[in-house]
């Protein structure tokens, strides 16, 4: 197709989402897929679901071959405008607090400390009925 240096936002690809007129943002550039969409191999759903975003990621991760990556100049339409990419966030855990062992040890013995001698007691009763039964 050969894009004539004509650069699109994203909401303008992000148009281009259906059978027939698909559009993909990979590596900076913008490609009209529309043509290849029965011919994938992965099938046309592949690539519908990676309308609307930087599917770059998406293309990496399957590890296409350089025959597949030179089929892609025929596909050229454009660059895509990068300040209309959503840029990624680094993800950062949430704030836990710190595991104290101290704290865990002195639960444990205070709950031994009840538990225990509830069980000396019902072993003691138990065996005072045992013996006045038998």
């Amino acid at each position: 197709m050969g894009g004539d240096g004509k650069v699109f936002n994203l909401a303008e690809v992000s148009e281009h989402n259906n059978a027939k007129d698909c559009w993909l943002v990979i590596g900076g550039k913008v490609y009209d897929v529309t043509k290849f969409l029965e011919d994938h191999p992965g099938g046309d759903e592949v690539l519908l679901s990676a309308t609307g975003k930087d599917a770059t990621d998406d293309f990496e991760d399957v590890g296409h071959s350089s025959t597949a990556r030179a089929m892609m100049d025929e596909f050229f339409v454009g660059e895509i405008d990068s300040s209309t990419i959503p840029t990624k966030m680094q993800y950062t855990p949430p704030k836990q607090p710190h595991y104290n062992q101290d704290k865990t040890s002195e639960f444990i013995i205070k709950l031994l400390q009840f538990f225990v001698p509830l069980v000396i007691l019902g072993v003691a009763i138990g065996i005072r009925f045992y013996t006045k039964a038998a």
